[in-house]
């Protein structure tokens, strides 16, 4: 399991807690200096049927930006993948990626019911 985080993200300090506490293992990933790939992204983006915007940190700096607020709308699948892949503090954080697993912000509710999914 990938969690990509920064580590002065509150949300993301909290989810690796809840991730310990629970013995999940997972190997720890700067965002932004290693955002995740295309294809993770990608994979990401099916667990939010399809909705782009989901993918961005829209309360950062980076995304509040004129050029990439306003290109929102019309963006193509492509050109968010360039941005994602290219400015990893666009990305939303914590972002967890493995097998059978897409999770992306921190809902400890979400978390569990998505883990006890994978258990049964």
């Amino acid at each position: 399991m990938k969690f990509y985080q920064y580590e002065k993200c509150e949300s993301c300090r909290k989810a690796k807690k809840w991730l310990d506490e629970r013995g999940v293992s997972f190997s720890s990933i700067a965002i932004r200096e290693n955002p995740p790939s295309k294809n993770e992204l990608k994979e990401m983006l099916v667990s939010h049927d399809g909705n782009l915007k989901k993918l961005f940190n829209t309360s950062s700096k980076d995304y509040r930006e004129p050029e990439i607020k306003e290109q929102m709308p019309s963006l193509s699948e492509q050109d968010a993948f360039a941005m994602l892949t290219a400015r990893g503090n666009l990305v939303k954080r914590p972002f967890l990626i493995g097998d059978g697993l897409r999770l992306q912000g921190f809902k400890p509710d979400q978390w569990e019911e998505a883990f006890n999914a994978l258990s049964e």
